[in-house]
């Protein structure tokens, strides 16, 4: 019984010393793999910057996509790339995925690529990533509307993809000379969106005078649509606490009581009520009523809030 106690304990030993080896190897084989991947990466940013081309993240994953395996993978070597560096991403010539779609009477070309919104306004296109590949933008548009359905509260206030969003409307509005308007929830984060592309981001105050479009309008939804327009009870839904926390801050912002007091009231309104919805409350009763009869109108009797913003360096307030 003792020489098979003995034998097992050896067994259970050898089983630990390669379970050890293994997770060397392991260990060793990760190592290699992030080596070849931060190498192939490089390889891919040393060809951009040499050639003065650009691409996205995205593009770099599905160059290897075997090697890579996930698109996170890629991410983390850029980012490990600019810290390595210390530099940005666009000083590696990789740009941000286009965030958000263009349509309507429109057209223009980007670098060698013709989007021809014109020809078939019911189709949407990426928005161009770089404002210097654009040329030749013809419209017979009468207004530029911003739709903004992001999803403010699962990513952050300000990204480098909104850059795209926000750099191409600038360009519109100062290439086509038309009113723009801006469409969002009636929530704190709805009006963020919109903060951002009339007074610049916050966090990136410096860029204020590139990544704003002070002439935006704010178009609506209004705490005051609700009833109004008599939307049923099932959408309106009460602030929570983080709403109301967030709101309270928004509230404390310099622009809000030098620049845009009418906004500042808006806003005290919505706390006062403690409500919030959506753009699609107002689809409730007519999937047509938002584009055909809530839009044409705000613009129409002029009910919308246009704030004239003159000093970006209150931006960082």
């Amino acid at each position: 019984m003792a020489g098979s106690g003995k034998r097992r304990r050896a067994t259970v030993l050898d089983d630990d010393e390669r379970r050890g080896r293994r997770r060397l190897e392991e260990a060793a084989l990760l190592l290699h793999k992030i080596k070849d991947v931060l190498l192939r990466v490089l390889l891919v940013v040393q060809q951009l910057l040499q050639e003065n081309k650009h691409c996205s993240k995205r593009d770099i994953y599905y160059m290897y996509p075997s090697m890579f395996v996930e698109q996170a993978i890629v991410d983390r070597a850029i980012n490990d790339i600019c810290i390595l560096f210390k530099c940005s991403r666009h000083n590696l010539n990789v740009v941000p995925v286009a965030k958000g779609l263009v349509m309507g009477w429109i057209r223009f070309v980007e670098g060698e690529k013709k989007v021809y919104c014109i020809t078939n306004v019911n189709a949407a296109f990426p928005i161009p990533v770089s404002i210097e590949a654009i040329k030749d933008v013809v419209s017979v548009a009468h207004y530029i509307l911003v739709v903004e359905k992001e999803a403010g509260k699962r990513l952050p206030r300000y990204s480098n993809k909104k850059a795209c969003a926000l750099s191409f409307l600038r360009y519109l509005v100062e290439q086509l000379h038309l009113p723009a308007y801006c469409l969002v929830d009636s929530d704190p984060y709805g009006f963020d969106i919109l903060a951002t592309y009339k007074f610049g981001s916050m966090q990136l105050a410096y860029d204020a005078n590139v990544l704003r479009v002070p002439e935006i309008r704010w178009l609506g939804v209004f705490t005051s649509d609700f009833e109004e327009y008599c939307l049923p009870d099932c959408c309106q839904l009460q602030l929570s606490s983080e709403d109301r926390r967030k709101l309270e801050g928004i509230l404390t912002r310099c622009y809000l009581h030098k620049e845009a007091p009418e906004w500042r009231l808006k806003l005290e309104a919505m706390l006062e009520m403690g409500v919030k919805f959506e753009i699609e409350a107002l689809s409730a009763s007519s999937i047509s009523f938002l584009s055909q009869e809530y839009i044409p109108q705000q613009i129409r009797l002029g009910r919308l809030i246009w704030v004239y913003y003159v000093n970006v360096q209150r931006a960082t307030c």
